[in-house]
C-alpha cells in the first residue's frame, strides 16, 4: 500500500484493494507533484491551472508583438519592421490574443471555478476535459511554428480574407506552409473549444448540487453555459471555411478561387458568422466574472438577477444575426444593411441591461474598494465607451467612413482589453486566495491597475481621433505629412506603459504566490460556494455534497448553520451508502491522442501526406486504449477521518 496516502484514502482503497491496485500507485490525480502528474492529470483544477499558464503566457507573446507594431508606427517611414514582417506581427498578434490568450484564459476559469459553483467535485468527462487542453496546446504550438521555420509566419490577418490565403500569393519561399499552419492550427484549436464546452453543458445541466436549480445558479457559471452554447453552434462555420481554404490550396478546388468560379466573399459571410459570436464568446465570462465580484464588494445580492441572465441569452441568441455589420462596405444591397443595423442596434438593449444591473448593484450598497473591485469598475467604465463606439457602426453611413480605421482599432480594444482583459484580471484577483491561500497586496495591486488603466487609455482613445482623421488599418508606416505623427508617437507611449502595468501585475503575482500573506477560508466573505472549501481546494473538491436553499447560496449557508450541519449530516449518509467518494484515475491517453493531431497537422501542412496519416493512426490508437482503459479512480471517505487542523 502506498505510503504516502492519508487514512481516509486507504480507506477508499482498502475496501476495493484489488480493483484498485493500479490506480492506487500510478492514477491517484494529487498522489505525486512531479511532471508526470502533470502531464497525466484529469483534476478540472489542475487543468484549470494549464489552462491559465499557458494563456498568460501567450498573453506576454502577444503584447511583445503588439509592442514591436507600436514601435513600428511610432514615428514616420519607420524602418523598424518590414512591410513583411509587420503584417505577420498584425497577424499574429491578434490570432494570439483572441485564440490563445483570452479564450484560453476564460476556459482556465470555467474548469477551475465553474464546477466548485455547482458544488461538483469533477467535470462530467474528466478525461475529455484533459484531452480538450492538450489539444489546444497542440494547436497553440502549430500557429508557432513559423517563427522556426523558413516558410515564416502568417501575413494574411487574423481574419484570412481570401484571396490572401490564396496559393498564388503565398510568401517567395518554396513550399510556403505559413498560411497552412494558420489553417490548421485553428481548426485543432476549434476541435478544442467544442469538447471542453459540450463538456461544460453537461457538467453544468446533469452535476449540479441538490437544491441548486437553474435560477440559484452564480451568474458565471450561467455565461459558462452561454458560452459553451455559442461555441459549439459558431465553430463549425468557422470549420467549414477553413476546410475550404484548405481544399483549395492543397487539393485544387475554387471555393474562394475567381478564376474557378468561386466566390472570396463567400469566406467573409462564414467567417463572420463565426466572428461575431466569438465577440460574445469573449465578452460573455468578462460579463460573468463581473457579476460575481460587484454584489461581493458591494455587500449586496445582484440587483435584477433574473434579468441579468435572461440578457445574457439574448445576447447569444442577437450575436448569431449581426455578422454583417463587419460587411457593410462589400455591397450587400440596402434592404441586408437596413436589417443587419437595426440587428446591431438592437443587440445594444441586453448589453445596457447588464451595465443598469450592475449599477443597480452598485447603488447604496456598502462598498469595499478592493483590487478585484478597481478592475471591476474599470472593466464597467471601458466597456462602456467600447459599446458607445460599437453603436455608432451599427449606422451604415457612418460605419462606411469607419471602416478599416484606426477608429475600429480604439473601438475592439476598448471593448476586448477595457472589456475582457479588464475582467479577467479581475478575476485572478479575486479568485488568487482561493487558488493559493495568499492575498495580493493592496498596494501593489492597486498601482498596477492604475498604470494598466492609465497606459491602456492613453494607447488606445487616441485612436478614435486617428481613425477620424483618416489613418487606415492594417498601414506600416505614413508619412510624415499626414497629420498622424503625435497621436501616433502618444499611443507608443501609452503602450509601453500598458505594457509596463501588465509587467507590475505579473510581478505581483509571482511574488505572491511565494510569499504573499496567507488567509483563511474565505478571505471576501463570499457567496458561491467556492469559497466555503478550503484553500486550496483539496482533490476531492467537497467532503460532502452541499445542499443549497438560496441563490446566493453560501451567505444563506453562514446565516443558517444548523441547518446547513443537518443537511450535511444528511447528504454524509448517503454518500457513504453509495461507498464514499469516487475519484478518477490520471490517463496518458489524453496527451497521447492530442499528440497524434500534432503530428499529422504540422507533417500535413509540410505537404507529407504519408507522416500526415501517421499522426491520424496515432490519433486514432490513443482514442482506442482511451475507450479500452475503462473508468479506473479510487475512492475516498473523508467524512470519516475529517482535517483538525486550521484551514490557514
Amino acid at each position: 500500500m502506498d505510503q504516502s496516502l492519508t487514512k481516509s484514502e486507504f480507506i477508499g482503497h482498502e475496501e476495493h484493494a484489488p480493483a484498485a491496485k493500479r490506480s492506487l500507485i500510478f492514477s491517484r490525480p494529487d498522489h505525486k507533484t512531479g511532471l508526470v502528474s502533470w502531464l497525466t492529470t484529469v483534476d478540472h483544477k489542475r487543468i484549470g491551472f494549464l489552462y491559465g499558464i499557458s494563456s498568460l503566457f501567450f498573453f506576454l507573446v502577444g503584447g511583445a508583438e503588439a509592442l514591436m507594431i507600436r514601435l513600428q508606427l511610432a514615428v514616420p517611414n519607420n524602418t523598424f519592421l518590414s512591410a513583411q514582417t509587420y503584417n505577420e506581427m498584425f497577424t499574429m498578434h491578434a490570432t494570439t490574443m483572441i485564440f490563445r490568450a483570452v479564450m484560453p484564459l476564460s476556459a482556465a476559469f470555467f474548469n477551475y471555478i465553474m464546477p466548485l459553483q455547482i458544488g461538483a467535485r469533477d467535470v462530467a468527462f474528466p478525461r475529455l476535459n484533459g484531452f480538450a487542453f492538450w489539444v489546444f496546446l497542440a494547436g497553440a504550438i502549430i500557429l508557432n511554428v513559423g517563427f522556426f521555420v523558413k516558410s515564416g509566419l502568417p501575413d494574411i490577418g487574423w481574419f484570412g480574407y481570401a484571396p490572401l490565403t490564396a496559393k498564388a500569393l503565398s510568401s517567395e519561399f518554396a513550399g510556403d506552409m505559413s498560411t497552412d499552419l494558420w489553417v490548421l492550427g485553428l481548426q485543432v484549436l476549434g476541435v478544442s473549444s467544442v469538447i471542453g464546452s459540450l463538456n461544460f453543458i453537461v457538467t453544468i445541466i446533469n452535476m449540479r448540487a441538490p437544491g441548486l436549480t437553474m435560477m440559484r445558479l452564480p451568474v458565471f457559471t450561467w455565461m459558462t453555459l452561454f458560452t459553451a452554447f455559442l461555441i459549439i453552434l459558431s465553430f463549425p462555420a468557422i470549420t467549414i471555411a477553413l476546410v475550404e481554404v484548405m481544399m483549395d490550396r492543397n487539393f485544387g478546388t475554387h471555393f474562394f478561387e475567381v478564376s474557378g468560379g468561386g466566390l472570396p466573399i463567400l469566406w467573409q459571410h462564414l467567417f463572420w458568422v463565426f466572428g461575431h459570436p466569438e465577440v460574445y464568446i469573449l465578452i460573455l465570462p468578462a460579463m460573468g466574472i463581473i457579476s460575481e465580484i460587484l454584489p461581493t464588494f458591494s455587500r449586496k445580492p445582484l440587483f435584477g438577477y433574473p434579468i441579468v441572465v435572461f440578457s445574457g441569452a439574448v445576447i447569444g441568441f442577437l450575436g448569431f444575426g449581426v455578422w454583417s455589420h463587419h460587411m457593410f462596405t462589400t455591397g450587400l444591397g440596402t434592404v441586408a444593411t437596413a436589417a443587419f443595423s437595426l440587428a446591431t442596434m438592437a443587440i445594444a438593449v441586453p448589453t445596457g441591461v447588464k451595465i443598469f444591473n450592475w449599477i443597480g448593484t452598485l447603488w447604496k450598497g456598502h462598498l469595499m474598494m478592493r483590487t478585484p473591485m478597481m478592475f471591476a469598475l474599470g472593466f464597467v467604465w471601458m466597456f462602456m465607451i467600447g459599446g458607445f463606439s460599437g453603436i455608432m457602426h451599427s449606422a451604415a453611413p457612418a460605419d462606411a467612413q469607419q471602416q478599416d480605421s484606426y477608429f475600429v482599432v480604439a473601438h475592439f480594444h476598448y471593448v476586448l482589453i477595457g472589456g475582457s482583459i479588464f475582467a479577467l484580471l479581475a478575476g485572478i484577483h479575486y479568485w488568487f486566495p482561493l487558488m493559493f491561500g495568499r492575498k495580493v497586496s493592496e498596494f501593489w495591486g492597486k498601482l498596477s491597475f492604475w498604470v494598466i488603466f492609465a497606459g491602456f487609455n492613453i494607447t488606445f482613445f487616441p485612436m478614435h481621433f486617428l481613425g477620424l482623421n483618416g489613418m487606415p488599418r492594417r498601414t506600416f508606416t505614413y508619412d510624415g505629412n499626414m497629420g498622424w505623427t503625435n497621436i501616433n508617437l502618444i499611443a507608443t507611449v501609452g503602450a509601453f506603459i500598458l505594457g509596463i502595468g501588465i509587467a507590475v501585475y505579473f510581478a505581483v503575482m509571482i511574488y505572491t504566490y511565494f510569499k504573499g500573506e496567507k488567509v483563511n477560508r474565505d478571505p471576501w466573505d463570499g457567496r458561491t460556494l467556492e469559497w466555503s472549501l478550503p484553500n486550496p481546494p483539496p482533490a476531492h473538491n467537497f467532503d460532502v455534497t452541499p445542499t443549497v436553499r438560496a441563490r446566493d447560496a453560501f451567505w444563506d449557508m453562514k446565516q443558517n448553520k444548523k441547518q446547513t450541519a443537518e443537511d450535511d449530516a444528511k447528504t454524509a449518509a448517503a454518500d457513504e451508502a453509495h461507498g464514499g467518494v469516487h475519484m478518477p484515475s490520471n490517463s496518458w491517453f489524453p496527451i497521447i491522442t492530442a499528440s497524434g493531431m500534432l503530428i499529422g497537422a504540422l507533417l500535413f501542412a509540410n505537404h507529407h501526406i504519408q507522416g500526415a496519416i501517421l499522426g491520424l493512426a496515432i490519433t486514432f490508437v490513443g482514442a482506442w486504449m482511451w475507450a479500452v482503459e475503462g473508468p479506473g479512480g479510487y475512492h475516498l471517505h473523508p467524512t470519516k477521518h475529517k482535517k483538525t487542523k486550521s484551514d490557514s
